[in-house]
């Protein structure tokens, strides 16, 4: 039977929100760093591609050193694994990079935020578990939320496909969580982050060698809004700040926190979202879709003070998978 621990760590607390937020901002820059790949002729393949390689090599070495000994829980957990690689990982990626292509990042990012509400969802169908009031609520809230940030009542130009694939991201984020909150595996947090890198690489990697996932890439040098870069400067700020180093801070940032404080800090990674949108490729969202992602952010925060005390995450992976 699955099971999940209560909620209580100590100390380091200040610290820990600086970690946090470290972390937050990490994960934040992605989609700036990848929209002036795809800008500059990368398909979103080659570029999720390149940062799940590159941060599966980085994390190797930290996965095999928290393996040894124990490498039957790899094979006793294989099934979670690879859906946790494939899905919770992998697909979580590269939906937000196809919907960061033709959307604003801030944006892509605050329709996949809205994944506390479909774990919440899926506990009530799955398991019984009605949502408290509260959770009802921050789901109601959220939805406002979406609707004024997606503008759809001025009746603004939006891009559905952009709209599915961040949706598609958002599933991808639910099964993140859901995965992430399961207590009886015994993996340890970087073990299941590195060999879910290393199984969404090789997967890609196939998918792009098949013919199945377009992988266009090339050697242009990248321009943001400020600045031209060589192609590898964004192509290894992603793998190494964007994801590695971001899965680091925030398992760390997780374990001085709790999980419940700890997800509640990460919802700083949307603001960090705009902002790197704002600093590098000149992206603001409108009056309307800012009132719109508060709305959303608020939401989020009700489902989750309204979530039970008993389903909370055991030492889980960063707040965040894109």
């Amino acid at each position: 039977m699955t099971t999940f621990a209560s909620d209580v760590r100590r100390g380091g607390v200040s610290a820990g929100l600086l970690v946090a937020i470290g972390a937050a901002f990490a994960f934040g820059m992605s989609g700036a760093l990848a929209r002036g790949l795809i800008d500059a002729g990368w398909t979103p393949g080659a570029a999720v591609t390149a940062r799940i390689w590159v941060a599966a090599l980085v994390l190797l070495v930290p996965t095999v050193l928290s393996l040894r000994g124990r490498w039957a829980l790899v094979r006793k957990n294989a099934g979670m694994v690879v859906t946790y690689g494939l899905l919770a990982v992998t697909a979580t990626q590269l939906f937000y990079f196809q919907a960061v292509a033709v959307m604003d990042v801030g944006i892509a990012l605050l329709i996949e935020y809205t994944a506390p509400v479909a774990v919440v969802l899926w506990f009530w169908i799955r398991r019984g578990e009605r949502p408290s009031r509260r959770s009802i609520l921050g789901a109601a809230v959220a939805f406002v939320g979406l609707v004024l940030m997606l503008d759809v009542l001025t009746g603004a130009r939006i891009d559905g496909g952009g709209i599915l694939w961040a949706l598609g991201a958002m599933v991808g984020a639910a099964t993140y969580f859901v995965l992430s909150g399961r207590g009886d595996t015994g993996l340890p947090p970087i073990a299941l982050a590195g060999c879910g890198l290393l199984l969404g690489a090789v997967g890609l990697t196939v998918a792009g060698l098949i013919g199945v996932l377009p992988m266009n890439w090339n050697t242009h040098d990248v321009t943001y809004r400020v600045v031209t870069v060589p192609w590898f400067v964004p192509v290894i700020a992603v793998g190494v700040l964007a994801t590695a180093l971001a899965y680091v801070l925030g398992i760390a940032s997780t374990r001085m926190l709790g999980s419940r404080l700890a997800s509640f800090v990460a919802l700083a990674e949307v603001i960090a979202a705009m902002l790197f949108g704002w600093m590098l490729l000149g992206q603001l969202p409108g009056a309307v879709q800012l009132i719109g992602g508060a709305l959303v952010l608020a939401g989020v925060v009700l489902v989750k003070l309204g979530e039970p005390t008993t389903r909370e995450l055991v030492e889980p992976m960063p707040e965040s998978v894109v």
